[in-house]
């Protein structure tokens, strides 16, 4: 195989495996403080399980590794999840911790206005640790995909995600988005270090560019590459202004990382950077749309598609989450998503998209019905 980040381990069980905290969300019945909202609904969120439910609707083989109580909340999650057709088989049930639980307001994430409460610490979650995850479930699959928000859970979260992104002979390909959330940290000066280190050990990264200059100073995408030359793939996320991705290594770097996916991802001998526009969106909830670009993203790389292209499935799938009240949605279908794809750069630029834009060419199945909404944690 060629091309950057392109996967290898047709035989294993799993397309992709999402290792993370998955929680019980409750959204306002109304906009305003927390303080002021007099009752709330309850949905699922967590940055891992929404890129395993959008691959999964993708029709890809999904499958979501987390540790959950014992409680009706977990019960509740993994029920939920496995109802986009994930598969939930490798998640544990602690008898002693409790599912983690959050508030938030109807604020947009990105403002001053927004709220979220969390009750997670001590969560079953924050018990993960390299001896109590199944190994053999994580390995078996094409990509593993791991946020920093597992890291900043605890400090066996942490030893964790240290020894799935070790090089190994048998690794999948690690794919890394470094979701970096101050608030979680313990202590607020480790996580920037911390976030750094895990995401120089994957072959593939998301990160947005503000994050980076809030984590690590760090102004532009060519400053970005400089601190992170090893992943094979780095996707720069920069708003409006689109996604740039820095692919193949730089000679010096090229075998920094001896993992199983290290022969097929290095993206030949010579390194590109590729910038692809962000679409016009008539957005109604801004949410979601970091966790359904990286299952974009990763749905076209698991298909070997061409750089450009598998930034413009991101885009669109992020474009179908923009325009609907919650974070996950039915994508659009592949032949339509495919087409708009191929767009030549003018025709994209004129694209834009609204409410009910994923109707549009897709053929009629039979499907159960939708499950609920899934919130970012």
């Amino acid at each position: 195989m060629s091309g950057p980040a392109a996967v290898g381990r047709g035989a294993a069980t799993a397309d992709v495996v999402c290792l993370g905290e998955s929680m019980v969300t409750f959204l306002p019945s109304q906009p305003g403080r927390l303080a002021d909202v007099p009752s709330f609904g309850r949905a699922i969120g967590g940055a891992e399980s929404n890129v395993a439910c959008a691959l999964a609707a993708a029709g890809h083989r999904a499958k979501w590794v987390g540790r959950v109580g014992a409680d009706g909340f977990g019960d509740h999650l993994v029920d939920a999840i496995a109802a986009y057709g994930v598969d939930t088989s490798a998640v544990r049930r602690d008898p002693d911790r409790p599912t983690g639980i959050y508030f938030r307001t109807a604020a947009d994430r990105a403002t001053g206005a927004h709220e979220v409460a969390y009750y997670r610490a001590g969560s079953a979650a924050s018990a993960m640790s390299p001896a109590n995850v199944p190994y053999a479930d994580l390995l078996d699959a094409r990509i593993l995909h791991l946020t920093g928000i597992t890291a900043a859970l605890s400090a066996d979260c942490l030893s964790l995600l240290r020894s799935l992104t070790e090089p190994r002979p048998d690794r999948p390909l690690i794919s890394f988005d470094v979701n970096y959330r101050p608030h979680l940290w313990r202590r607020g000066d480790e996580g920037p270090g911390v976030l750094l280190d895990l995401a120089r050990r994957a072959d593939l990264v998301f990160v947005g560019e503000d994050e980076a200059e809030e984590a690590w100073g760090l102004r532009g995408t060519d400053a970005i590459r400089e601190a992170l030359p090893e992943p094979a793939v780095l996707v720069v996320k920069r708003g409006a202004e689109g996604a740039t991705v820095f692919s193949g290594r730089r000679p010096e770097h090229r075998s920094s990382i001896a993992g199983g996916a290290d022969s097929s991802v290095a993206g030949g001998a010579d390194s590109s950077v590729t910038t692809v526009p962000a679409l016009h969106v008539d957005v109604v909830a801004a949410v979601g749309a970091g966790d359904a670009f990286a299952a974009g993203f990763l749905s076209a790389t698991l298909r070997e598609l061409p750089v450009r292209d598998r930034v413009r499935h991101g885009h669109l799938m992020a474009a179908a989450v923009l325009t609907a009240p919650g974070d996950l949605t039915d994508p659009p279908a592949r032949a339509h998503a495919d087409e708009l794809v191929a767009l030549d750069e003018a025709a994209w630029g004129r694209l834009r998209l609204g409410p009910g834009w994923t109707a549009a060419d897709r053929v009629d199945t039979d499907r159960s019905p939708a499950p609920q909404e899934v919130h970012p944690a």
